[in-house]
């Protein structure tokens, strides 16, 4: 019982924190090389794509164009991002300004010899065996690769999450230990007096039993 408390507990929190991971905001400090629009046929991976444009709610979910951002880090690495709104839906971004972004982030397209680096915020993971792409949210260029983004709101959301967690424990606590450990006693107390006077009558059975025995 206390493995499969475990295992509970456990898998709780790898899924909690993975959400967590997955939804908040990331910045990453990169280069702009292109924007592409693609065909993307869904299938198994469509769970990790966000939904088509807010004023094309009647068009199909099978196959639909997504605006993509192909980038460098500064030590070499590609990485491409989609650039898809999420509506009203989840995660709640709000984002309803794809096109325009597309159009930020064409105009800020740079080349190697002559670099022009921004700090690209978005959600989600990047995949390449499950062609899984980051959403991005917003860009904003920086004067170098060395730029350092602090990202306030996950410390401020991160923080009061877990302020909010301790209240809900602490008062869990006290409710448990005001109402429910006296229960929990008090079932304990009966089952050991129940188990005593059980004791009780086989003792005085057994002793009935070794009367007729010495008969």
């Amino acid at each position: 019982m206390v493995y499969v408390k475990w295992v509970f507990t456990i898998t709780f929190w790898v899924l909690f924190v993975s959400v967590l991971h997955y939804t908040l905001p990331q910045h990453d400090v990169v280069r702009i090389v292109g924007t592409d629009v693609r065909r993307v046929d869904f299938g198994e991976n469509s769970l990790f794509w966000a939904q088509q444009d807010t004023a094309q709610e009647g068009a199909t979910r099978i196959n639909r164009d997504v605006r993509f951002v192909e980038t460098f880090y500064e030590n070499g690495r590609p990485m491409v991002f989609r650039n898809e709104d999420t509506g009203w839906g989840w995660p709640p971004y709000f984002k309803l300004d794809s096109s325009n972004l597309q159009a930020e982030l064409t105009d800020l397209a740079s080349t190697k010899a002559d670099p022009q680096w921004v700090v690209l915020r978005h959600y989600g993971w990047r995949n390449e065996f499950y062609s899984i792409y980051p959403n991005t949210v917003a860009v904003k260029p920086v004067d170098g690769p060395d730029y350092s983004a602090i990202n306030w709101f996950n410390i401020v959301f991160l923080t009061m999450l877990a302020a909010l967690f301790w209240a809900v424990y602490v008062r869990w606590r006290r409710f448990r230990k005001a109402r429910i450990d006296p229960v929990l006693e008090d079932m304990e107390d009966s089952l050991y007096a129940a188990g005593d006077a059980i004791s009780e009558k086989r003792s005085g059975v057994r002793r009935w039993l070794d009367t007729w025995k010495k008969k």
